[in-house]
């Protein structure tokens, strides 16, 4: 299977945040879509690895903040690419926002957030879709939503090239550059946390 057919289908991208006490953390997300209307609810899916999982299976509540395309990569390196096992993503970050249930969102390069409690949880194997009924939203910018294709063509860092004998491996997602004559089947990206399905080899 060519999962680069899966870079196609069109998503968005966002920041999703909970809270559980003093304690805040974040992800980026790209799947977030609206399920129905009267009560406003919306679902999000999200890796079962994730801390920020762990914080919503326990409180309940999340927030999700909607990047726009005035983002740079910082925001997805900080977010999506750190690990909240050793760092605090808002440590040394004013680009947020604390909402009236008491969870971050993201002001910088969002064009919108929504606060929401978990009504039901269903467990896909690798991911949890959380389906939410919407407590609050507002409109933080004018500024076009960020498309996964348009962070791929327009915000990530094209990789580096340079003079090396060894065979070199790109991540598609965070661009992490993997050196060897292989790559082993079983690898996984030590920045985005991918497989090596989504690595091609650099010419």
């Amino acid at each position: 299977m060519n999962n680069s057919a899966l870079y196609n289908i069109c998503c968005g991208l966002f920041v999703l945040t909970a809270a559980d006490g003093e304690k805040q953390n974040g992800c980026i997300i790209n799947t977030v879509m609206q399920v129905t209307s009267k009560p406003v609810k919306i679902s999000v899916t999200v890796n079962k690895s994730n801390f920020t999982t762990d914080m919503i299976l326990k409180t309940g509540r999340f927030n999700v903040s909607s990047i726009d395309e005035s983002a740079d990569f910082s925001l997805f390196k900080r977010f999506g690419f750190a690990s909240v096992s050793y760092t605090d993503k808002l440590d040394g970050f004013d680009g947020y926002k604390i909402a009236p249930n008491g969870i971050s969102y993201v002001t910088q390069g969002t064009n919108a957030f929504f606060s929401a409690r978990v009504v039901d949880t269903v467990d896909v194997g690798t991911h949890y879709i959380f389906i939410a009924e919407v407590e609050e939203a507002e409109v933080l910018s004018d500024k076009p939503s960020a498309s996964y294709a348009y962070y791929h063509k327009n915000i990530k860092p094209k990789p580096q090239q340079k003079k090396s004998e060894k065979t070199r491996w790109v991540c598609k997602i965070c661009g992490y550059v993997y050196e060897g004559d292989e790559l082993p089947e079983d690898f996984t990206c030590p920045l985005c946390k991918h497989p090596a399905s989504d690595f091609e080899k650099m010419e």
